[in-house]
């Protein structure tokens, strides 16, 4: 079955409402191709595959001597040490913490091992939101939620890339916005990638749709907030998979594509390595169902500086050393630096990590791989 077909079939089977997908390798595009609710050229909330480019946008500041990847983040933005460790939640809602003993840095930012946490994930943090109330997204409220652990001391999917993000806004000046369409997306030719839907990505924005009882698909109106108190760098950008393997193959070319560098070899190198020490990776225990599924790590998985690292081969697919990660709305991609070949899946569907979703989505990387 062509790569083409197996999109389509993945629609008519009711796994996905919709798929668009391309891969790549170091000569260029290899496919690209779309069946049911999404085209090449829909816009799509991306998620957490923003982590990745707020990464890339922290590693020009750190190049640019800024700061370095292991200065506290204090220095930048003194608000990130207000953040203390969670020791208790009451009965009646009653929160108790305590100062941390040592500072966050940048490295535990962008390896997920600041202390910080998700409420999808996490239920300590969850409980924690549960007992505050609402807490105001896109806001500086909520990612005022407190460490889970000292920084350093363990793996926990976090919040911690959107401080990332707060830390090349101070360094630079600018607003993450701005900054990211300047020195990445102007760049890199990626013009439908932002945290605002402009007047041109508009008509070709994609809903996202739930799975409902009868196996069928709902679409919702689910959109983020067109001017947010804080441009959140963990997940709210909106792209074309277009766009994002222009991202993808920048870092497959070590920094460069198309004779633009936005990187330095170097750069890609470290941000390509296990950052993280010997701290593991822990289970994605869902918190909030209609949000996500539950998601387990292979043995021995690492974290890069925002790329997850899988450690050794998957058989018809990526090569130990590939670089990956997906976003919320069931959205993925690899990055192969062995084999040089890169791909973006993705479909606007909730919740994240659907059994059916990502099926479908190794069958694309398989298909990807059977034609090099």
């Amino acid at each position: 079955m062509s790569i083409a077909d197996s999109l389509k079939q993945a629609v008519e089977a009711g796994d996905v409402p919709g798929v668009a997908a391309m891969a790549a390798t170091a000569d260029g595009t290899i496919f690209e191709g779309a069946a049911g609710a999404l085209k090449p050229d829909s816009v799509i909330w991306i998620a957490s595959m923003t982590k990745a480019i707020t990464a890339a946008a922290a590693m020009q500041m750190v190049e640019r001597g800024k700061f370095g990847l292991d200065t506290p983040a204090a220095e930048i933005v003194p608000e990130i040490a207000r953040k203390e460790v969670l020791v208790s939640i009451g009965a009646y809602g009653t929160v108790k913490t305590r100062p941390a003993r040592k500072p966050i840095t940048l490295r535990h930012l962008l390896t997920h091992t600041s202390g910080m946490g998700y409420d999808t994930w996490d239920a300590d943090i969850f409980r924690y939101v549960q007992a505050k109330g609402p807490l105001k997204p896109n806001s500086m409220e909520v990612l005022s939620t407190p460490l889970l652990a000292e920084p350093g001391e363990r793996w926990e999917y976090s919040i911690s890339i959107d401080w990332s993000g707060l830390m090349v806004e101070a360094a630079s000046g600018m607003k993450l916005d701005r900054y990211m369409k300047d020195n990445l997306f102007d760049p890199l030719k990626m013009p439908d990638t932002g945290f605002r839907i402009g007047p041109a990505m508009r008509p070709r924005k994609a809903a996202v749709h739930v799975r409902n009882k009868e196996g069928g698909f709902a679409a919702t109106d689910h959109e983020l907030n067109q001017e947010p108190e804080v441009f959140m760098g963990g997940g709210a950008l909106y792209s074309t998979i277009g766009d994002y393997l222009r991202f993808t193959r920048m870092i497959m070319g070590l920094g460069m594509l198309d004779g633009v560098r936005v990187l330095e070899p170097a750069t890609v190198a470290l941000m390509s390595k296990n950052a993280m020490g010997d701290v593991s990776c822990r289970p994605l225990k869902s918190q909030i169902p209609g949000r996500s599924t539950d998601m387990n790590f292979v043995d021995g998985m690492k974290w890069g500086l925002s790329f997850m690292i899988n450690p050794q081969d998957f058989p018809g697919r990526r090569t130990a050393g590939s670089l990956s990660w997906g976003g919320l709305a069931n959205s993925y991609y690899w990055i192969d630096p062995v084999k040089k070949v890169t791909g973006v899946w993705a479909t606007q569907l909730l919740p994240f990590y659907d059994a059916r979703a990502v099926a479908r989505f190794e069958d694309f990387e398989r298909g990807v791989y059977a034609t090099l």
